[in-house]
C-alpha cells in the first residue's frame, strides 16, 4: 500500500497510522523513525500536526474513551430499570469497540509507562466502576441474581467484550457483525444472571 502524498496528509490519517504500529510494535517499542517510515512522510512533518509520539497516543486513546463514556450519557443508559440500562450499555459498548476496533485495542493494551497510559487507566477505571454501578443497581432491584458477586460478574462482562480485540475483525469473510456480536454478549451475559421473571 502506497503512502499519502505529503500535501494530503491530515491529522486524522496520520493517526490511524499510528495506531496501527502502535499496536504492531507496542507504544514504547515505537520510535518516531518507525511513524515517519509507516507514513511515508519525514519527521519533521510528523511534528508540524503533533508535538511527539504521546501526543498521538493521547489523541487515540482519547478517541476510544470518549465513544465509550458517550454510551453512558444516552436515553438508554439513563433512563429504565437498571437491568435495561446495563444491557443498554454492554451491548453499546461491543458496537464502539467494533466501530474503533483499532484505538480500542490500543485503549486496553496501555500500560501505565507514561502520563498518558496512567490517565487512560484511570479513565477506563472510572468507566468501569460507573457499569459496576448499574450491575449493582439492577442486583438491588431484584432482577439481577444476588448470589453472584457483582465485581466478579463485572470482570467476566468486560472480559467478554473485550476479547472481541483477539478476535474480532469485520472485513473476513464469513465474518459475525457487531449487531450479532452484541445480541450474543448479552444473550450470553444476562440470561444467566437475570433473575427468572426479571423486567426487560
Amino acid at each position: 500500500m502506497t503512502a499519502p502524498r505529503r500535501d494530503t496528509y491530515t491529522p486524522e490519517t496520520l493517526l490511524s497510522v499510528a495506531v496501527a504500529v502502535f499496536n504492531e510494535r507496542g507504544y514504547d517499542g515505537t520510535s518516531m523513525e518507525h511513524l515517519s517510515k509507516a507514513a511515508g512522510i519525514s519527521k519533521s512533518s510528523i511534528y508540524h500536526h503533533v508535538a511527539g509520539k504521546e501526543e498521538l497516543l493521547r489523541r487515540a486513546v482519547s478517541r476510544a474513551l470518549d465513544g465509550l463514556f458517550a454510551v453512558l450519557d444516552e436515553p438508554g443508559a439513563t433512563h429504565g430499570p437498571a437491568l435495561a440500562r446495563v444491557e443498554h450499555v454492554t451491548r453499546r459498548m461491543v458496537e464502539v469497540l467494533t466501530a474503533e476496533l483499532p484505538y480500542v485495542t490500543l485503549l486496553l493494551r496501555v500500560r501505565g509507562n507514561t502520563r498518558t497510559e496512567r490517565w487512560a487507566m484511570e479513565r477506563r477505571r472510572e468507566f468501569d466502576q460507573r457499569v459496576a454501578e448499574l450491575l449493582k443497581a439492577a442486583v438491588a432491584d431484584g432482577d439481577l441474581r444476588a448470589d453472584v458477586d457483582t465485581r466478579l460478574a463485572t470482570r467476566l462482562v468486560f472480559g467478554m467484550v473485550n476479547s472481541l480485540v483477539e478476535w474480532y475483525r469485520p472485513q473476513a469473510g464469513g465474518g459475525y457483525d457487531s449487531t450479532q456480536v452484541a445480541d450474543a454478549v448479552v444473550r450470553l451475559a444476562f440470561d444467566g444472571l437475570r433473575v427468572p421473571g426479571a423486567r426487560d
